[in-house]
């Protein structure tokens, strides 16, 4: 069965000087998933925001019903799950590429009362997080290599899309299939024909022209 499509604005286009007011336009604009891209300068070459920074933006009124997609680019990630479930997050996800008890971790983040999720890399083939997709909420595909917003989407990747959907339906899960890096107009419907049905927009939200016009073209992807 066909998921209906969210729409997950990246946080990390944002104004940095202005993160509330950034976050407050997903729920201005109708929108329910926020996306916060935690980076730790070691898994990936930047630094963005911790805990504290869920918490504060928790704390606001607008955001209550808002959910946190959290999508954690550490290296030790089991390290951080705990202190970011308590600041908030609704689902945390973590990287299939560093060395640790994925499944521990996966299970861990249920246990604290938050979905979950496994990502993986570009240059990651798909087969690595094949043993654990009937463990998780959501499985992300990045279409770019992380570490900064912006970059061009790569559409060798949609493969990686497909193979996971078929997976999901051979096997009756029910996991969301997200993807992130690059997507817009164009790339977005891409990746909805190959199965995803979850999409992270940094650049092609928080810079639209239109970001109304945006966020009602999901809904045809």
């Amino acid at each position: 069965m066909k998921l209906d499509p969210i729409l997950a604005p990246s946080l990390l286009a944002g104004d940095h000087a202005d993160l509330g007011g950034s976050a407050l336009a997903v729920p201005n604009h109708g929108l329910k998933w926020l996306h916060l891209d935690i980076m730790d300068g070691h898994f990936v070459p930047n630094l963005t925001f911790g805990p504290e920074v869920l918490a504060a933006l928790r704390r606001r009124p607008e955001l209550a019903d808002t959910f946190f997609d959290t999508h954690l680019m550490l290296s030790e990630p089991a390290n951080y799950i705990e202190a970011f479930a308590k600041a908030g997050s609704d689902l945390i996800s973590i990287h299939i590429e560093p060395e640790y008890d994925h499944a521990a971790t996966l299970a861990d983040i249920r246990k604290l009362d938050c979905q979950n999720g496994i990502v993986l890399n570009p240059g990651t083939p798909v087969s690595a997080i094949e043993p654990f997709i009937d463990q998780v909420d959501l499985v992300l595909v990045m279409t770019v290599q992380p570490g900064f917003g912006g970059q061009s989407f790569r559409e060798d990747m949609v493969p990686k899309l497909q193979q996971i959907d078929a997976w999901r339906e051979e096997r009756a899960l029910n996991f969301r299939l997200e993807v992130d890096g690059g997507v817009d107009l164009t790339t977005g419907p891409l990746c909805r024909a190959a199965g995803a049905d979850t999409f992270v927009a940094g650049t092609a939200f928080f810079k639209a022209e239109d970001r109304t016009a945006f966020v009602a073209s999901v809904d045809h992807w």
